[in-house]
């Protein structure tokens, strides 16, 4: 028997593969609403925001300047971490979800409301800045309490991948929502879609914010983090623990994230950048891309997961790593064809490769903490890519175009990514299959569980 299962020992097996299931829906649930909650604005600001905030600029610069408020969002995301992470070490993975559904919820919400240029002026693109700030804050400590509320209700060790894999599909499932909700409402509202049709969809976060509260109320605590309440291990500054202890740890996965995060956001948002201006696509070609691509990872990102189990996390990783960096220029020629139907390929394909890194990497990332310090650490590695990698990848990837006029500069600025990602990753340690409830030992290599230690074999 795992010690988590002594932390779970009250709950009978039925009882506690209920609370697994919930877990996973519950952090799904999360996910999918941060997803399409931060994800919005990257459809939206290329179509809409560059006009609607800044009249006054070129096409191409007012873009540049949708995507800098676009990226305080990411600025803010490690200022979520290092909050929400100390409480969700502190008090508890529950408590601290609840908080940052609500923060991310109502933010999003509110975005639906910012006046325009036309109405108030610049004042219009500072208040859009403020409340991306919030949302960014509330994100950066919603990613870490879900993975770890999905991972740390697993029974045996064999699935962690397949298991955490499904808080990671919530990203293009959320992508997937806000594609769908902008094609909806751009048809509804047609010419009226600047005016307030591109409103709608962040009004309507509000109710999922609700389905995810309700869901996440009805839940447990997760067994290893009672068993570190049970023992008295909580740490008294978890941040500054981490900090300290495994700053390592925190910059590699912050690094490993590079080749999935960056080009995530040049395949999703700087697409419609490329599409219009250089392809002259139609918007909606682009978005029917991106739905067909989201919804074949739903099939790609637990699979992958699931292959995480069986070669280990790190090999898969890596496989997608690679994967990435030759992908860049296929992509590329192949939307430079001009053919609607490569176009549309194309954009449905360069789901796979981030796929085959975002299904292992929660696992990945999350497995390289000590328990008691997991929520902090794990999400500063996380987010700290958004500095880095996220948030300037629209604005590299539109500055190297309009620069050189070539979408090739930007394959190059993929492959970089990749190269970054590869090295990164091959440096971490790898704790597939093995037990992650005990306190690491800093500096050592993972000890395999021994079948003793592991205890018999249980479905999760």
């Amino acid at each position: 028997m795992t010690t988590a299962d002594e932390a779970a020992g009250g709950l009978s097996e039925t009882e506690h593969s209920t609370q697994l299931r919930r877990a996973v829906v519950a952090s799904t649930v999360g996910t999918v609403i941060e997803a399409y909650d931060f994800l919005l604005y990257v459809l939206v600001a290329p179509l809409v925001f560059a006009k609607l905030y800044f009249p006054d600029s070129d096409p191409l610069v007012g873009t540049l300047q949708a995507f800098g408020i676009y990226a305080v969002g990411f600025i803010a995301r490690p200022v979520g971490a290092a909050f929400f992470g100390h409480y969700g070490d502190r008090i508890g993975r529950k408590a601290t979800l609840i908080a940052t559904l609500l923060l991310t919820g109502l933010s999003t919400f509110a975005v639906g409301f910012v006046p325009s240029y036309a109405q108030i002026g610049i004042w219009g693109a500072v208040i859009l800045t403020i409340v991306r700030f919030i949302q960014g804050v509330g994100i950066g400590g919603e990613w870490g309490g879900a993975t770890l509320m999905a991972m740390e209700w697993a029974r045996t060790n064999k699935h962690r991948g397949f298991i955490t894999a499904w808080p990671q599909w919530g990203g293009p499932a959320g992508l997937f929502l806000a594609n769908i909700l902008v094609l909806i409402f751009s048809a509804i509202s047609g010419d009226q879609f600047l005016e307030w049709g591109w409103r709608v969809p962040f009004w309507l976060s509000i109710v999922m914010v609700g389905i995810g509260l309700y869901i996440r109320l009805g839940l447990l605590e997760t067994p290893v983090f009672q068993r570190i309440l049970d023992r008295q291990q909580i740490a008294s500054a978890p941040v500054l623990e981490v900090l300290r202890r495994q700053p390592r740890e925190i910059i590699l996965t912050a690094l490993a994230r590079m080749a999935e995060q960056g080009p995530f956001y040049v395949f999703a948002a700087f697409l419609f950048t490329y599409g219009t201006t250089v392809l002259h696509s139609s918007r909606d070609l682009l978005l029917t891309g991106l739905l067909v691509g989201t919804g074949l990872s739903a099939v790609t990102i637990p699979l992958a997961g699931h292959i995480s189990d069986r070669i280990g996390r790190k090999r898969m990783y890596l496989i997608g790593a690679v994967t990435m960096g030759m992908f860049g220029f296929v992509y590329f020629a192949m939307l430079n064809t001009l053919v609607p139907g490569w176009i549309f390929l194309a954009i449905v394909l360069s789901f796979i490769p981030h796929d085959m890194m975002y299904g292992p990497q929660g696992a990945l990332i999350a497995e390289c903490f000590s328990p008691r310090l997991r929520y902090s650490g794990s999400s500063l590695g996380y987010h700290l890519s958004s500095v880095i990698a996220g948030g300037p990848a629209p604005l590299i990837a539109t500055a190297l175009l309009a620069s050189t006029g070539s979408g090739y500069s930007v394959a190059i600025y993929v492959l970089m990514c990749s190269i970054v990602s590869v090295s990164a990753t091959a440096l971490l340690p790898d704790y597939t299959n093995r037990d992650i409830s005990q306190e690491h030992i800093y500096g050592a290599q993972p000890v395999p569980v021994t079948p003793a230690a592991a205890g018999p074999a249980r479905a999760d």
